[in-house]
């Protein structure tokens, strides 16, 4: 059964990019979304597997948009990898009480990405 994602991030060309290679290398659906209210909505009423979520965007970061996803029970037990080119160990530190999956840093390669979420989530990679 294929995976359903949910990107959340402000750049539209890191969203395509991402997707893109979700469905190249696995085989995936991917949802995006370009800030924190749409995030909230699509993953309430998609309930995704896993929920990419970047963490500096404009009006609604991620952390604030992870705090509401985990406070709604509907959206609470969705796995949440946060992406960020702050990968410093502040930054990690700072994500710890927020019941993050993985922690990944920004450039990633998009066709290396489905391999990345497989392995913080411990799935198997299958196409399709």
């Amino acid at each position: 059964m294929s995976k359903n994602i949910l990107i959340v991030d402000d750049e539209e060309d890191v969203r395509a990019i991402a997707k893109l290679g979700l469905e190249m290398a696995a085989g995936w659906n991917v949802l995006t979304a370009s800030n924190g209210q749409e995030a909230l909505k699509i993953a309430a009423n998609n309930q995704p597997d896993v929920i990419l979520l970047d963490m500096m965007m404009p009006d609604m970061d991620g952390r604030l948009i992870l705090q509401q996803l985990k406070a709604n029970p509907a959206t609470q037990t969705i796995p949440v990898i946060l992406v960020t080119a702050k990968t410093q160990q502040s930054e990690r530190e700072n994500s710890t009480g927020f019941e993050v999956t993985a922690v990944f840093a920004k450039p990633f390669r998009p066709l290396k990405l489905a391999e990345q979420i497989s392995k913080a989530l411990h799935w198997s990679l299958k196409k399709g």
